[in-house]
């Protein structure tokens, strides 16, 4: 409204309080438990929410007349100037977002967050019209943008996830993850990890104008000397010979292999917009981790509970076995996305006792897994799922709530089942 557009909001589900509330507010036109096609057809744009597939009949038709549809963060973007830190992956891209921002944040730069997390980019180039800009984006927002340029992109890694979104074809996944480079000259940048075997593949089939930060776990640096790398038990940001910060890993508040990425490519972005050493250093050793996500819950009569409920994927999960160091009752399932449970196998046969589906349908799951484990149990709600966990432990396991899959089908996200989870906890 602020550019002058004429705005509708359309959505079939019932609207929250909160929201219904500032559109009246606002006094912007909207409906909800339904969409008006005839209405919706008639718009000269229409700004799509990511979690709305493609294949859905309305946006066909819109298709069809050629409205045009696009993300709500390619819309933002047209109305300002600010650098933009964009970062995707299949996972690591919420955790990296926020050390990022917090970097920054801490740098006194005058930044917002948006994305995948935050508030809505958008409401913030409204209202707020800050100099800087991280966001995290999934593939389904870069689907929808097209004009837009991130300054400085990060990618964290790639691997199969929401094939159900993408005809099962996992090029078409990795395109989408790559359109974060679209439009990027020789004065933007790329953070990568350049571990990833599927990103190195694809750097050899694209020609790519950008400046290149790759980061890796090893001690040498490919494509050229500019990036972060180890050495030892330290690792160093290098952007150029009066640019270098080194820093021991254990310093950092993120622990892990794959948290140490995560610090690297925001030690990158951060160092690249030319933050003082000691600001970044200081950022990464005090940052606190994101809710959800290998978050401790609690200690019960000598059982540890994990909260992992961000672990939408195998990978992401794949990452929370292997840093399992006690026996382990794994809470999995949900809303399956394609996965495929083949590389999780070897970690549970040798670090899982059992597993507790929590989800409608457990059959991939027991198909997976029933030679690795012998006790598979179904339930439907966090509440028996913890108690049933808490059952199966003894002094000294641990409870791990990782699903490697979407939250829908019983809950209404993986935040919602994650606070289930926690607040069951709380009550044994």
């Amino acid at each position: 409204m602020k550019q002058g557009f004429e705005v509708f909001l359309s959505d079939k589900s019932p609207l929250k309080e909160k929201y219904r509330d500032e559109l009246l507010r606002r006094n912007i036109s909207f409906e909800e438990g339904s969409h008006d096609e005839s209405r919706i057809l008639s718009a000269d744009l229409v700004i799509k929410s990511p979690g709305i597939p493609e294949k859905a009949p309305l946006i066909a038709a819109l298709r069809n007349k050629n409205i045009p549809v696009i993300s709500e963060i390619e819309f933002a973007a047209r109305f300002t100037n600010a650098t933009k830190v964009c970062i995707t992956g299949s996972n690591g891209k919420t955790t990296t977002t926020l050390l990022t921002y917090h970097i920054l944040k801490n740098a006194g730069l005058n930044v917002g967050l948006g994305g995948n997390v935050g508030k809505s980019f958008a409401w913030q180039v409204a209202e707020q019209e800050f100099d800087y800009y991280v966001l995290e984006l999934s593939s389904f927002q870069l689907d929808g943008m097209y004009d837009f340029k991130a300054e400085i992109a990060i990618l964290t890694n790639i691997t199969p996830d929401h094939l159900d979104r993408y005809e099962y074809e996992f090029q078409k996944y990795i395109d989408s993850k790559f359109r974060i480079l679209q439009n990027q000259t020789a004065d933007d940048c790329f953070i990568f990890f350049a571990d990833d075997p599927v990103i190195q593949a694809e750097m050899q089939k694209r020609k790519i104008p950008a400046r290149l930060f790759p980061y890796t776990l090893s001690e040498k640096l490919p494509f050229g000397d500019q990036g972060a790398f180890t050495h030892g038990e330290s690792f160093t940001v290098h952007i150029n010979q009066n640019n270098t910060l080194t820093m021991k890993m254990t310093e950092l508040a993120l622990q892990g292999r794959h948290n140490l990425g995560n610090s690297m490519a925001a030690g990158i972005a951060s160092r690249i917009l030319e933050l003082r050493k000691e600001i970044v250093r200081d950022s990464l050793e005090n940052f606190e981790n994101v809710e959800h996500r290998l978050e401790f819950v609690s200690k019960v009569n000598g059982i540890n509970f994990i909260n992992d409920s961000k672990a939408t994927n195998v990978n992401s999960t794949w990452y929370a076995l292997e840093s399992m160091k006690t026996p382990t009752i794994w809470i999995a399932g949900g809303q399956d996305k394609g996965n495929d449970y083949s590389e999780l196998q070897e970690l549970v046969r040798n670090k899982v006792k059992a597993i507790v589906c929590l989800t409608k349908d457990s059959a991939k799951i027991r198909k997976a897994f029933s030679k690795d484990v012998d006790t598979i149990i179904d339930v439907e709600t966090a509440e028996q799922a913890v108690r049933v966990s808490y059952e199966l432990s003894r002094e000294g396991d641990t409870v791990l709530l990782s699903p490697a899959c979407a939250s829908f089908d019983l809950f209404e996200n993986y935040e919602d089942r994650g606070r289930q989870f926690k607040a069951a906890v709380r009550r044994l």
